[in-house]
């Protein structure tokens, strides 16, 4: 019979040792960047960035028109505030000026002393954290929206006509005006570094 021909094993490449290394160092390199970015991601989920927020400016505190202030007939200040369509409903409590700044409350809306009253050619300023159950949904509101403003006696109701947002320190949206306007603010933006604006006049 005749002899089956034995095939050829095949050749082994020979590998070069330097190449290997230069191989096994990326691979090693991009394990290193790989876990440096899972780091990465960990501690900002853990201590989360935040850009400094833009302080209100000392130099331009709250101005409140002194002589208003001392004639103001508590009666006449606002009680409650509903904005119907951002299912908006709270009573609203004085907040003094402590250091140029007015007082926040926790758990209400709350109205500048010092600012105008409704129904008075003044600014009318109402303000409130943006948590849920105060203004959070004063992002909401749209331009013509409607506003009641009630005081112990009388409801006034207003249409609003601008909404913006500002920093802090431009604090002229809730000084005086020469007709009667509402002001409502609350923080907005990112580590809430403005402040939202929603201005209203009157509607008979």
């Amino acid at each position: 019979m005749p002899k089956k021909k034995q095939l050829p094993s095949p050749k082994k490449k020979k590998v070069n040792n330097s190449k290997l290394s230069i191989i096994r160092n990326s691979l090693l390199v991009n394990k290193i960047i790989g876990l440096i970015f899972v780091l990465a991601a960990l501690a900002l989920l853990i201590f989360p960035i935040h850009p400094p927020t833009q302080k209100p400016s000392t130099k331009n505190p709250i101005t409140i028109n002194s002589q208003l202030l001392k004639s103001q007939n508590i009666e006449n200040n606002p009680v409650r505030i509903i904005l119907p369509k951002s299912n908006i409903d709270l009573a609203v409590v004085n907040a003094r000026v402590i250091n140029g700044y007015w007082e926040l409350s926790e758990n209400s809306a709350s109205y500048g002393l010092g600012s105008g009253q409704p129904g008075t050619k003044s600014n009318t300023v109402i303000f409130a954290h943006a948590r849920n159950g105060l203004f959070y949904n004063l992002k909401d509101v749209k331009l013509n929206d409607a506003i009641y403003v009630f005081t112990k006696d009388k409801w006034y109701r207003y249409k609003v006509n601008k909404i913006t947002a500002v920093y802090p320190n431009q604090v002229d949206v809730i000084q005086p005006t020469k007709t009667e306007t509402l002001t409502l603010y609350t923080c907005t933006g990112f580590s809430d570094e403005k402040r939202l604006i929603v201005q209203a006049i009157p509607q008979k």
